[in-house]
């Protein structure tokens, strides 16, 4: 087989697998990280099927602002969390 073939074939199955653990994973920035990654093979399999404009905007709104979005959401979540156990901690006391 072909070196390119063998390359895009691995990328799919790598596609699949983010796919797939993202919705199993339990951790939520886990999720965001395995959802980044999708966003990067799918990046390089535009360019491996010759779209570079898709290529590009999925760079920059898959990986890019999608993904600060996330991290930026997923952060004050955790703060809320945060914000919520000292509040309760509080009306223990």
């Amino acid at each position: 087989m072909e070196l390119t073939v063998i390359f895009r074939t691995i990328l799919l199955v790598a596609l699949i697998i983010c796919a797939i653990a993202v919705n199993l994973s339990k951790n939520l920035l886990r999720s965001v990280i395995i959802f980044l990654s999708y966003s990067s093979i799918m990046c390089i399999l535009w360019v491996l099927m010759e779209s570079p404009d898709l290529a590009i905007t999925e760079a920059a709104v898959g990986a890019g602002i999608s993904g600060t979005l996330f991290l930026m959401t997923l952060k004050k979540l955790r703060a809320e969390d945060r914000k919520d156990q000292v509040e309760e901690e509080e009306q223990t006391s």
